[in-house]
């Protein structure tokens, strides 16, 4: 199978990288405006590089698109209409609008259109998945320092994007309500958002991402019935409390402890592993990218469905607009003027006679 990589910057050199060592996979070029570093890329896979994706249209089987967020309508599109199934990196497209439009091209054509949601194939995640039962509350966090990469989109898009599709792909629908705030630390777009997810069937979501901190974390813990899972997505460390067999036999805590004589240090020696019962999973160290890019291969090979495809991203990038639009009506303190300080929305989410007075 002919594949190219477009874009072959801090994320697509390593497309490019483990696409030529997949068996069966001819890597055919990479494309990217920047000749350093796309001759080195090239040089580094034994393949060809150009300046100009365009050149590649009628010469491969399929397309891996890592250009910034703003391109991927041209780029994807292009390929689409030329009959080349394409995997783009996440977000789909930077607004509901141009992803809608890669979708319905791709479903015109017939074509596979995945999309790089990277964590469905954490090996992490798919072992909460796999634990947590139906969700009945949710909690995402997503940290990182400030990566002066991706900077033609805020951390909604960014890191956020990653836990909202994640999250609407546990729950099974969409939110029916958003709530979120909002700011930018460094200039340019939102750095730093808190979002509640309302869904219609009870389940509630808190997410947190932030792109202004001294150190990384991912984590998403999911409440249900069953009990609570939570999994570090960076360590893919899994751990999971469910009821022990004296608590689902009626036997609880509580009630023993306000019996006459109750031993207490033995009912809190007791707690885990008796009443409540814990299970540490470590998930496996698979590469995720690997298992991605394995994963499109096969939907192009098969002419089946990616496992990750464009209307399942295009569900969280709804999602995500709508957490936008929160971010952008939400103020500090009720008032107009309450967005001013060195931690306040940006001007561009701001009503023009306000930008004008907290410019006088």
């Amino acid at each position: 199978m002919r594949l190219c990589v477009v874009g072959v910057g801090a994320l697509g050199r390593h497309h490019a990288r483990i696409l030529n060592q997949i068996p069966g996979v001819d890597l055919v070029a990479v494309a990217d405006p920047q000749a350093e570093q796309g001759q080195q890329v090239a040089e580094t896979c034994g393949c060809e590089w150009t300046p100009d994706y365009r050149t590649l249209l009628d010469r491969v089987d399929a397309a891996s698109i890592v250009v910034p967020t703003s391109l991927h309508l041209r780029v994807g599109s292009d390929f689409l209409n030329h009959g080349v199934p394409v995997l783009i990196e996440k977000p789909l497209a930077g607004n509901v609008r141009d992803g809608k439009a890669l979708v319905d091209l791709a479903l015109s054509k017939r074509l596979p259109l995945q999309v790089g949601h990277i964590e469905r194939f954490n090996p992490a995640f798919q072992e909460l998945q796999a634990r947590c039962g139906e969700p009945k509350y949710i909690r995402a966090e997503r940290m990182s320092p400030y990566p002066f990469r991706s900077t033609d989109i805020g951390v909604v898009h960014d890191l956020m994007i990653h836990d909202l599709e994640l999250i609407v792909n546990l729950v099974g629908e969409q939110p029916c309500r958003v709530e979120a705030f909002g700011v930018s630390v460094v200039g340019g777009h939102e750095d730093c958002v808190q979002a509640r997810l309302h869904f219609p069937g009870g389940c509630i979501a808190d997410v947190t991402a932030h792109r202004v901190c001294p150190t990384a974390r991912r984590s998403l813990q999911v409440w249900s019935d069953q009990g609570c899972v939570t999994a570090d997505l960076q360590s893919r460390q899994v751990v999971g409390f469910t009821p022990g067999i004296p608590v689902r036999a009626g036997q609880l805590p509580f009630n023993l402890s306000q019996q006459p004589g109750a031993d207490i240090p033995t009912l809190k020696a007791d707690m885990f592993g008796h009443f409540i019962a814990m299970e540490e999973v470590a998930g496996s160290s698979a590469d995720a990218l690997t298992a991605e890019l394995s994963s499109f291969l096969d939907a192009v090979r098969e002419h089946e469905t990616p496992k990750v495809d464009g209307r399942q991203a295009l569900r969280a990038l709804e999602v995500a607009e709508q957490v936008l639009t929160s971010v952008k009506a939400h103020q500090w303190d009720g008032s107009p003027t309450g967005r001013t300080g060195p931690m306040a929305l940006l001007d561009m989410h701001l009503p023009k006679t306000v930008s004008h007075r907290r410019a006088a």
